[in-house]
């Protein structure tokens, strides 16, 4: 499969933004020239950014797509057992419910020790 390159002119939107970001970083000294050149060379990367934008785009509504495909082609298993536990997942307890507990059992002990002595 060949790709044929599209020769497109840059959108007048392009352009302009290109030209008003150039004259934003403009320098002292600088001529129209080569404030021209710069932003060329901006409108180039906006170019070039947008045309990544759209692939990623594309490639998300193929994955969004495939996805979908898959869902609907399974077939659906109902299942009665449990499902297995995942290896990679790890789940971890904080230790403030624990602490708290201990001590309330400790709390409790001394008040029971201290009851029956009165």
């Amino acid at each position: 499969m060949t790709t044929i390159k599209k020769n497109t002119a840059p959108s007048t939107e392009t352009q302009i933004e290109a030209l008003r970001v150039a004259k934003a970083t403009q320098k002292e000294g600088q001529t129209k020239e080569q404030t021209k050149l710069i932003a060329q060379g901006i409108q180039k990367g906006i170019e070039q950014y947008k045309k990544q934008q759209k692939a990623k785009a594309r490639d998300r509504d193929k994955l969004k797509k495939k996805n979908a495909q898959s869902k609907n082609t399974q077939p659906q298993i109902a299942t009665t057992t449990t499902p297995i536990a995942n290896p990679d997942i790890v789940y971890k307890q904080h230790w403030l419910p624990w602490a708290i507990t201990i001590a309330s059992w400790i709390g409790f002990g001394i008040y029971l020790i201290y009851t029956r002595a009165l």
